[in-house]
């Protein structure tokens, strides 16, 4: 595994490239540990992922994945005060016993935002708010870059036995959520557990959506070599696979947004755009493509169980990537991203793009 360069202090994500190998894929025990399996989970609130794989699969994942409206992913949006996610039955069912995911609306570097993952409450504060709500937290940002508007994180493990009404520590988180966190909040809500009868969530009227999967099919595109050179792998040569792993990356990240540049038949002026696809740019390979996306507010162990089923589904020797971008936190719109690709005739192997931003 390497780093490419460190970055400046005018950029503010870095990527951590990985090839490696997967054991053995058992469908009734998925891995948590070990990449790729680890970066995707490490994901916080996923916001949307793509799947890139050769025109001739389609069938095959329809069968097994996009046509089953059971895997589709499911979430609401709810307008709740923060009060309230820790009163009741709703505290009860879905954080002690449950298992949710939940996020504010908001940017955690200008606005006051709330998030709730395996129980963990994050609050992300101004200045001013924070020293009226009177709890404990810590800086956030990077020493050096938090300007003249410092802001604080706060967090509280609400599944720990001292997060209970009568507990001083909870006590005071219920007290600043009466007096100071006590606006309406938009939140997009997600269950990872069983949904309690009767449901909590009903009594705010949440709106419900469902992230369809969008196909798009017989992109016929400029192909490069997706296999490495085996030189390249055993040499440990850094610079061309630094090189390689940029190239592949950038292809791929074209492909998703619907970039003409990868068209078989782009034909741009050089002089409005200086991109070729990696390889033989006279004669260029071409394939007919297929596009898989969802978008919404997506569970990382959602993201873990797609790629599971990608991988049972096709045969062993077929490329294909998985790319999977979280929600953009901040106001400059950084999001951390993580890119699997599975070379052709390389059954096992990967390679692991992963962006982790730096909030």
């Amino acid at each position: 595994m390497f780093s490419f360069a460190t970055p400046s202090v005018y950029q503010s994500s870095k990527c951590f490239v990985t090839y490696g190998v997967m054991g053995h894929l058992d469908p009734d025990q998925i891995p948590s540990k070990g990449k790729p399996w680890s970066a995707l989970l490490a994901q916080d609130f996923v916001h949307k992922v793509d799947l890139i794989l050769p025109e001739e699969l389609v069938q095959l994942i329809s069968n097994k994945i996009t046509g089953d409206p059971s895997r589709t992913p499911v979430f609401y949006k709810v307008i709740m005060r923060l009060g309230e996610v820790l009163e009741g039955d709703f505290f009860t069912e879905y954080i002690k016993i449950g298992n949710i995911m939940m996020l504010s609306e908001g940017k955690i570097d200008t606005d006051n935002v709330f998030s709730l993952k395996e129980g963990l409450l994050t609050m992300y504060l101004d200045k001013e708010t924070y020293e009226r709500a009177g709890l404990v937290g810590k800086p956030h940002g990077v020493k050096g870059k938090r300007g003249l508007k410092p802001r604080w994180v706060v967090q509280f493990d609400l599944r720990s036995p001292s997060m209970l009404h009568g507990k001083k520590g909870f006590d005071r988180l219920a007290y600043a959520c009466k007096n100071v966190f006590n606006s309406p909040v938009t939140w997009l809500f997600h269950s990872l557990s069983k949904t309690p009868v009767p449901d909590p969530l009903l009594r705010h009227q949440p709106t419900k959506y469902t992230s369809h999967p969008g196909v798009s099919e017989d992109l016929l595109t400029k192909v490069p070599a997706l296999k490495p050179p085996a030189s390249i792998l055993s040499g440990q040569n850094r610079l061309d696979l630094d090189e390689y792993a940029t190239e592949i990356y950038e292809w791929l990240s074209l492909i998703r947004i619907d970039s003409p540049r990868v068209d078989a038949d782009d034909k741009i002026d050089p002089y409005l755009s200086g991109y070729t696809v990696p390889g033989d740019s006279e004669d260029p390979q071409t394939e007919k493509l297929c596009r898989i996306s969802w978008q919404g507010f997506i569970s990382p162990k959602w993201t873990q169980r797609i790629l599971a089923d990608v991988i049972l589904a096709i045969p062993s020797k077929s490329w294909f990537s998985l790319s999977t971008t979280t929600f953009a936190r901040g106001i400059v719109g950084d999001s951390a991203d993580c890119t699997i690709l599975r070379p052709p005739n390389s059954p096992g192997e990967y390679f692991l793009w992963d962006i982790k931003r730096h909030d």
